[in-house]
């Protein structure tokens, strides 16, 4: 039986910095995200805590990678294709407000072109406030349908339709219906 040489942890906070960077990420946006304070990704960064196994798996699924991949040493090989499996997909829920937006596009492009997957339980509605200027959203009901408002205007989009709009003013998707409705919202920042 080979010997252990080396009984410390692993240093999570070199590979946090090093996929938080590559998916052009703040500390900001990592918390947002994970659910974890600023302060807190900053010490482990720097190595100055060590992150519980809870905390690790939260990052994990903020970054859309397998959790051992933030405790090991070795930077992993690159796969042709990368599948991200449906427990990985970071998830922003709004259990308050009766919706759930799953986020599928890649980190490294947040900013400048998102998509997500909206889910809205019967009544729920997800409320934004205007973006950047110039900021476009495109949602496509794919189960039941939606209302969507934008300034003083509104529009029911029918299963399969697609509303297309300016997202820098405030605006609003609801579900009127009596049943969950799903869709996909894509935003793109210019």
């Amino acid at each position: 039986m080979k010997a252990l040489v080396n009984n410390a942890p692993p240093e999570v906070g070199a590979a946090l910095q090093r996929l938080r960077l590559a998916r052009g990420l703040t500390l900001e946006d990592l918390s947002r995200i994970a659910g974890v304070s600023k302060s807190m990704l900053s010490q482990i960064e720097r190595e100055k805590a060590n992150p519980t196994i809870a905390i690790t798996w939260r990052l994990a699924n903020a970054l859309g990678v397998p959790i051992g991949e933030l405790l090991s040493d070795e930077q992993p090989a690159v796969d042709t294709i990368r599948v991200i499996e449906a427990h990985e997909t970071p998830t922003l829920p709004g259990h308050h407000a009766g919706y759930v937006l799953r986020i599928l596009g890649p980190m490294e492009l947040a900013g400048r072109h998102e998509w997500y997957e909206l889910t809205l339980a019967p009544g729920g509605e997800l409320l934004s406030q205007p973006h950047d200027p110039g900021t476009t959203e495109h949602l496509t009901v794919l189960h039941g349908s939606m209302e969507l408002e934008v300034g003083t205007q509104k529009k029911k989009i029918k299963l399969g339709g697609t509303g297309r709009y300016p997202a820098d003013q405030q605006h609003a998707i609801r579900n009127p219906g009596k049943t969950e409705a799903r869709a996909l919202l894509v935003v793109i920042h210019r």
